[in-house]
C-alpha cells in the first residue's frame, strides 16, 4: 500500500501522552470547562443506574459497580488516549464477571481484575494495541450480539419477578428451562414496574432525546412502587442499600494458587477489555473526527482496572453508550470524563439512602434496553447478506458465544476469518493464473488504461492513495489511520483500488467510517479502479453516492477534483 505523501511515524509522545495533557497544553478556558461540566453531569446521570444494574447482573452488590465507575472512570479519562472515552463497568463483562464470581468468588474476581489491568498496561507499553484491531469485523458484531442475548436472558427472572427453586443456572439452555418451569411464580407487580421502566425509556428517547431517560424511568418506577406499596424486590431488600462513602483501598489475599486459578479469567477480561475499549474509542473518533492513541488508552485501562480492584470495584473498560452520550452532550475533552466520576461520587455521598428504594425489575428493564441496543441488528443483517464467508464467521462467533464461551467464540471466529482470507487469496491467485496479461497497474480487465502516473499526486490539496494487495482485517486499522491523517491536510482524497483483488467486511467497515469522517470535514472522496466485487462489498456497507464519487480512473477523479463541485454543474 502506498500514498503519494509519506507520513512520518508517530513519536513516543504522540503514542503515550494522555489526551488530558494535550488538552491543557492547547489551552483550557472557562467555556471549555462549562461544556465539560455539563457533559460530565449528563453522563453521570446515565452511568448511575447503569453501573448498579450491571453490578447486580454480574452477581455482586450495586456498590461495586459504582466504585468501578468512580475510580476507574476517573483514571481512564485522566490517563487515556481518547478525548471523549468514558470508562466504567460495561454490559459486555456481565457474562465473564458472573462466571468468575460463581467459581473463584468475589476475591477471585478482584484478583483477576488486577491481573487483567497489568496485562492491559503491558500490551499498551509494548505497543501491541494496533494488533487488537486485527479482530475481524464479523467477530466483533457476532460476540457483541451474543453477549446481548445472554444479558437479556439473565434479566428475565427480575423482569417478571420469578421465584426459582434453586440457584439460577449460568448456561443459557438450562437457564431458560429453569425460568420456564418457574413461569407460574411470576409477579404481576414486578412485570408492570419493568414494563413502565422500558416504556418511559423508549418514549423519552423518541420524544425527548435530550432528557436522561434511564434516570427518570428509575426514579419514576421507585416512586410508583413505594407510593403504591407494590410487592417487588428493591436494592434495599436484597442488598441492604449501598454505602454512603468510598471504601479504603485494600489488596485481596493473594496466593500462587489464587493467581493460577484467576489467570484464565484475567486473560479473558484483558482481551475483552482491550477490544471493547478500542471499539468505543473508534466510535468516538467517528463521531468527532478525532484520533485516539490506542496504546496510551490500553495503559490507562490497565491502571484503572488495578485501581478499581483495590477499591473492590468491577472490571473497567471503555463504554460505548456513555462515550457517545459524552460526545453528544458537547464535551470538550477528558475533563468531562473526570467530572463524570466526581458527580457520581457526589451522588453516592448525598443520595445513597435513596438507592434502597430502587426496584430490581426497573434495573432489569434498563439492562433489557442495553441488550437491545448492543445487539447491532442492522450490522448483523448486513453481514449475513454480504457473503457466505462473513455470515459463517458471524454466526459461528454468535452461537459459540451464546452456547459455549465468549473467549472460544472470539478465537474460533478469528481462526475462521483467517481461513476465509486464505481461501479468498487462493481463489484470486487461481483467477490471475488464467489471465496472465492482467496488469495490476491497469484496469481490472486490462481495458487499456495507462499505468499509474506519479505526477498526478503532486497536488497541494489533493492526495492519491493507492491500496495494493488484499485489503482485509489485518490491514484495516493501519489504512484507516493513514486515511484519517491524510484527511486532516487535504481538500480531496482519491483512493485507488486497481490493485486490490478483494476486500473483506472489516475493510469495508473501515472505509465506510473514513467516508463518513470525510463528509463531516468537507473533504471530497473519490474511489477509482474498483472491481465489481470490491464495489459490491462497499455498496453493501453503505459506501455509495453522493458520499463518495465512484470513478473509473485516477485521471477522471483528479480532473473532477480540480473542477470542484460547483463547476461540474455548469
Amino acid at each position: 500500500m502506498n500514498a503519494s505523501h509519506h507520513l512520518p511515524p508517530p513519536t513516543f509522545a504522540e503514542l503515550f501522552t494522555p489526551k488530558s495533557i494535550t488538552i491543557l497544553r492547547e489551552g483550557y478556558g472557562l467555556h471549555a470547562f462549562r461544556a465539560d461540566a455539563l457533559a460530565g453531569l449528563t453522563v453521570a446521570i446515565v452511568a448511575l443506574p447503569l453501573s448498579m444494574a450491571i453490578a447486580i447482573a454480574s452477581g455482586v452488590g450495586p456498590d461495586r459497580g459504582l466504585y468501578a465507575a468512580i475510580i476507574g472512570g476517573f483514571l481512564v479519562s485522566a490517563l487515556g488516549g481518547s478525548r471523549f472515552q468514558i470508562g466504567g463497568p460495561a454490559g459486555a463483562f456481565i457474562v465473564l464477571v458472573a462466571a468468575t464470581v460463581e467459581r473463584p468468588g468475589v476475591e477471585g474476581m478482584l484478583i483477576a481484575t488486577m491481573m487483567a489491568g497489568m496485562i492491559l498496561a503491558a500490551i499498551g507499553l509494548l505497543r501491541l494495541g494496533t494488533y487488537i484491531k486485527f479482530i475481524p469485523y464479523p467477530v466483533t458484531v457476532g460476540f457483541t450480539a451474543g453477549i446481548a442475548v445472554i444479558i437479556f436472558a439473565s434479566q428475565i427472572k427480575d423482569l417478571f419477578g420469578l421465584s426459582l427453586a434453586g440457584k439460577e443456572p449460568g448456561e443459557l439452555l438450562p437457564k431458560l428451562a429453569a425460568l420456564l418451569s418457574a413461569a407460574g411464580t411470576a409477579n404481576p407487580a414486578a412485570a408492570a414496574v419493568a414494563a413502565l421502566t422500558i416504556l418511559v425509556i423508549v418514549g423519552l428517547k423518541r420524544f425527548r432525546p435530550g432528557w436522561p431517560g434511564m434516570l427518570i424511568a428509575i426514579a419514576l418506577a421507585a416512586a410508583v412502587a413505594y407510593a403504591m406499596g407494590l410487592p417487588v424486590e428493591t436494592i434495599g431488600s436484597r442488598f441492604g442499600g449501598i454505602p454512603q462513602s468510598l471504601p479504603s483501598p485494600a489488596l485481596p489475599e493473594i496466593t500462587l494458587a489464587k493467581i493460577t486459578a484467576a489467570l484464565p479469567n484475567a486473560i479473558a477480561f484483558a482481551l475483552l477489555g482491550a477490544i471493547e475499549s478500542l471499539l468505543s474509542a473508534v466510535v468516538a473518533d467517528g463521531m468527532t473526527g478525532r484520533r485516539h492513541r490506542s496504546n496510551c488508552e490500553l495503559v490507562a485501562q490497565g491502571v484503572a482496572n488495578v485501581a478499581s480492584a483495590l477499591f473492590g470495584g468491577l472490571c473497567v473498560t471503555g463504554t460505548i453508550a456513555r462515550t457517545a452520550t459524552n460526545v453528544r452532550s458537547g464535551a470538550h475533552g477528558p475533563i468531562a470524563g473526570m467530572m463524570h466520576a466526581g458527580f457520581l461520587l457526589l451522588f453516592v455521598l448525598v443520595a445513597a439512602p435513596l438507592a434502597s428504594y430502587i426496584p430490581l425489575p426497573a434495573l432489569a428493564g434498563v439492562l433489557a434496553i442495553v441488550a437491545w441496543n448492543m445487539a447491532e441488528k442492522h450490522e448483523f443483517a448486513t453481514l449475513v447478506r454480504s457473503s457466505r464467508g462473513d455470515a459463517l464467521v458471524l454466526l459461528a462467533t454468535f452461537f459459540l458465544t451464546i452456547f459455549r464461551d465468549l473467549t472460544e467464540g472470539i478465537v474460533v471466529g478469528f481462526a475462521l476469518g483467517a481461513l476465509l482470507f486464505i481461501n479468498r487469496m487462493a481463489e484470486t491467485t487461481a483467477i490471475e493464473a488464467h489471465s496472465p496479461r492482467v496488469d495490476l497497474d491497469r484496469a481490472d480487465s486490462a481495458d487499456g488504461r495507462a499505468p499509474y502516473d506519479p505526477s498526478l499526486a503532486q497536488e497541494r490539496d489533493i492526495v492519491v492513495y493507492r491500496i495494493t494487495g488484499a485489503f482485509f482485517f489485518a490491514a484495516a486499522s493501519a489504512v484507516g489511520a493513514v486515511l484519517d491523517r491524510i484527511q486532516d491536510r487535504h481538500k480531496a482524497l482519491v483512493v485507488d483500488f486497481t490493485a486490490v483483488p478483494f476486500l473483506d467486511s472489516t475493510a469495508a467497515n473501515t472505509l465506510a467510517g473514513a467516508v463518513a469522517k470525510a463528509e463531516r470535514r468537507g473533504v471530497r472522496m473519490f474511489f477509482t479502479g474498483a472491481s465489481v466485487g470490491v464495489r459490491q462489498t462497499l455498496l453493501s456497507h453503505g459506501v455509495r453516492e453522493p458520499r463518495v464519487a465512484w470513478r473509473r480512473t485516477i485521471e477522471e477523479a483528479m480532473a473532477e477534483a480540480h473542477a470542484g463541485p460547483d463547476e461540474l454543474h455548469h
